[in-house]
């Protein structure tokens, strides 16, 4: 999927921020692979999936002091946490070689 569409999904995906890191990153795949398992379970864990409005790269994945996996919304994410009346998201992330793995919990 990457090696077909490279830097038009990584486009699509992250954020400004994650973008400036995938474009120098030592494993970019890997980056994107992590960021795209996290933000996947974050729309679920919003009940509307990617649609109405909500983008991928409206999801921002980066690590807290600690390296913690953290989550910052922009845009219709925003707005639908302030809706939902979220007060914490936690994320667990994983992977391995070839997979990535990720879980979004909401508290609202």
């Amino acid at each position: 999927m990457i090696a077909r569409s490279g830097e038009r999904l990584a486009r699509r995906v992250l954020s400004d921020n994650e973008w400036a890191i995938w474009k120098t990153h030592h494993q970019p795949v890997r980056f994107l692979a992590k960021r795209f398992a996290v933000k996947e379970a974050a729309a679920k864990a919003f009940g509307t999936g990617i649609r109405n409005g909500l983008a991928f790269n409206q999801f921002e994945v980066f690590n807290d002091e600690l390296g913690k996996p953290r989550l910052r919304l922009w845009g219709e994410a925003l707005k639908l946490a302030e809706k939902l009346g979220v007060v914490n998201m936690h994320v667990t992330l994983a992977d391995e070689r070839h997979y990535a793995c990720a879980t979004v919990i909401i508290e609202s």
